[in-house]
């Protein structure tokens, strides 16, 4: 447990005083952000941002330990203040006065501050890790806090969170919940920083990268205009963005002409391709006893026709679907009515003049990505519904399965894992003026197909620039690499799993202000959630210790310095590491490939480890290597570490 000297104060709720309520009139507004509640921890030896809402134009006292500043409320309500930067220490009281309103926060400290933010291995839970179970019973520890931001997303920068969020101290009741990499990270950096930990957790399990960036670091990268214009229209017309996508997507479907061969199933007619009865109670795929849909992960299309009278087809109607598993792009005679990733059951709006007597013709793209697809549940859930009531359901359900050798589906700019920036403007925007110590990103993992891991190098590198921009500071970034995971390769592969690990590696070696936690051998080959949350904290603290905190030690392991060929030999220089570098349970160091400049051009040859950090590749009968790869596949067996028990991470380096 971290002491720091001084007596704690005793917990106080929030207070609202001197203001008389009706009964039933609901509670004042807090005219602290919702940040600031009790137990929460603030920046130490930086300014100190507060804000909040008051009535237009009425000043604010705020007053922190001896400091206290007045601010005034804009015409919208908000104000803001600053004070000075303060040593670590508490616990303080942070209080807000305006008119005879105030607002008291409890129990304040001065640390620092961690932005710990990604997809779902930053979300994974202590109690879901290794040894979690008594990983939470020890873990009282009132230096130690969190606060959990929760999933949502919008299509336009917020201001501000919409309800006041919870800090919570670590202990046996509330640490089984916290995020297992951000507990772990700053349970061993307080060890060599012993002060007040506190953890931002801002993250969404399945999410892409580009969810997470604003809008203006989407469009730095190019090639999102399609998508930004759309999530513009969303934001004004939900019905008609849903139209002009489908538009896009349709262009996307048929510009794949050898592998669509030009069919629409979106429409009838013999180009929509070839139709299967689906079962009458429909269930995931996977239950259909169709060897093909047994293990599948992918495109599945759905049709049925439902009859309408001329009546029924001029009343405001809603489309529901049911349960739709995971991604769903819906027409409704030929025009698309709605997109959706976020929530099991899909219901949407039809618009006006769409339906018509007789047939009407309803189509579902669902994309399953992992576990069980396939839109299921009960019959009665599939149904037109009419404004005055009445219901007509929708069955006789068709399918047939997308060819292979489709792109990287498009996914609707609004979808909140997949779009463009939904996450950041509900998620990271609020927090924009909140002190940081730094931020730990752990994502990658829905992003690792070979055309997505070829561009997340700059994606990465302008999510990183975006955030700094925002928080308005030099903010150090740490990045989680990605863990080894799926089958072993028996010859060389290439791997968009790799492509990611590469492109992370050499984001932060460009950057200057981060640091990489290689986990390349603590993964799962059969999870993608490695356990060993333990280890991917301590290297994460191992980096902030060297890039934050400017302790002389290597942050990450070796790292490739160098590549020649001399002769017949390939020597690979290896820098930045601790000790001796030492192959275990081998003679030599296995997983080195040399490399022609093109595709599948890769073969694994022998290696020698020298001392010094010297690898010596055999390169006899390769007439002209372009590249060296070490530990290049999905889930790569690596076997050469340093002193300081760190294996050497995967990387990719040309041969001079």
């Amino acid at each position: 447990m971290i002491r720091f000297g001084l007596k704690l104060a005793a917990v106080a709720s929030l207070a609202i005083c001197g203001v008389a309520i009706a009964a039933d009139a609901p509670p004042a507004k807090p005219l602290l952000g919702p940040l600031f509640v009790d137990h929460a921890v603030l920046q130490r030896d930086r300014p100190l941002n507060l804000w909040g809402e008051a009535a237009p134009g009425q000043q604010v006292t705020v007053t922190l330990a001896d400091q206290s500043i007045v601010a005034t409320a804009d015409v919208n309500g908000r104000w803001r203040a600053q004070l000075a930067a303060m040593p670590p220490g508490g616990p303080h009281v942070l209080s807000a006065r305006a008119g005879d309103r105030e607002q008291k926060v409890s129990d304040v400290l001065i640390g620092d501050v961690w932005l710990c933010t990604g997809q779902s291995n930053m979300v994974w839970s202590v109690r879901a890790s290794l040894n979690g179970r008594a990983e939470v019973a020890a873990s009282a520890n009132n230096g130690i806090r969190q606060i959990t931001v929760p999933m949502v997303s919008s299509a336009s920068p917020r201001a501000d969170f919409d309800k006041p969020l919870e800090w919570k101290i670590a202990g046996p009741d509330t640490t089984g919940d916290f995020s297992a990499t951000c507990y772990f990270f700053t349970r061993e950096l307080a060890k060599v920083q012993p002060v007040p930990q506190g953890m931002i957790v801002s993250a969404w399990g399945g999410s892409k990268i580009q969810p997470w960036m604003s809008e203006a670091a989407i469009r730095s990268l190019g090639g999102y205009d399609e998508q930004l214009a759309v999530l513009e229209a969303y934001r004004g017309d939900a019905a008609a963005a849903a139209q002009r996508w489908g538009e896009v997507w349709q262009r996307w479907w048929l510009g794949q002409t050898t592998v669509t061969r030009g069919t629409t199933p979106w429409v009838s007619g013999r180009d929509s391709g070839s139709w299967q009865p689906a079962p009458a109670e429909l269930t995931p795929w996977e239950s259909w006893d169709v060897p093909e849909l047994a293990t599948y992960n992918g495109m599945v299309w759905y049709r049925a026709r439902v009859k309408l009278t001329a009546a029924q087809a001029k009343l405001p109607a809603t489309l529901s679907l049911g349960v739709v598993d995971e991604v769903d792009l819906t027409w409704v005679n030929g025009r698309v009515i709605g997109s959706s990733g976020c929530c099991p059951e899909r219901n949407y709006a039809v618009p006006p003049g769409l339906l018509k007597a007789g047939d009407n013709l309803v189509v579902v793209n669902d994309l399953d990505t992992w576990q069980s697809g396939g839109m299921y549940g009960p019959a009665e859930k599939r149904a037109l519904v009419f404004a005055d009531g009445t219901r007509v359901p929708i069955s006789g359900w068709e399918w047939q399965i997308a060819p292979a050798g489709l792109d990287t589906p498009l996914r609707s700019p609004w979808e909140a894992t997949a779009g463009v920036s939904m996450i950041y403007n509900a998620m990271i925007a609020p927090l924009r003026n909140y002190s940081l110590r730094g931020v730990a990103w752990y994502q990658g993992e829905s992003n690792v197909s070979v055309p997505e891991g070829k561009r997340y190098q700059a994606q990465l590198a302008a999510l990183m620039a975006d955030w700094r921009r925002q928080f308005e500071a030099a903010l150090p970034f740490l990045v989680v690499q990605l863990a080894n995971h799926g089958p072993m390769a028996p010859k060389p592969v290439e791997s968009g799993w790799a492509l990611t690990r590469e492109a992370q590696r050499r984001a932060v070696d460009a950057d200057g202000n981060a640091g990489l936690a290689v986990i390349i051998d603590i993964g799962n080959r059969d999870d993608v959630h490695p356990t060993n949350k333990q280890d991917v904290g301590r290297r994460l603290a191992r980096a902030a210790r060297h890039v934050v905190f400017g302790e002389k030690i290597s942050p990450s392991g070796a790292q490739p310095a160098a590549a020649k060929r001399q002769g017949e030999t390939v020597e690979i220089t290896l820098a930045d590491f601790e000790g001796d570098l030492v192959v275990y349970s081998s003679k030599d160091p296995s997983a080195f490939e040399l490399c022609g400049a093109a595709e599948g051009s890769c073969r694994f040859v022998s290696a020698r480890l020298e001392a010094g950090g010297k690898v010596m590749l055999d390169a006899r009968g390769i007439a002209a290597p372009t590249r060296v790869r070490y530990c290049w596949a999905d889930s790569p067996l690596c076997n050469l570490y340093d002193g300081a028990s760190l294996p050497v991470g995967p990387f990719e380096v040309p041969v001079n």
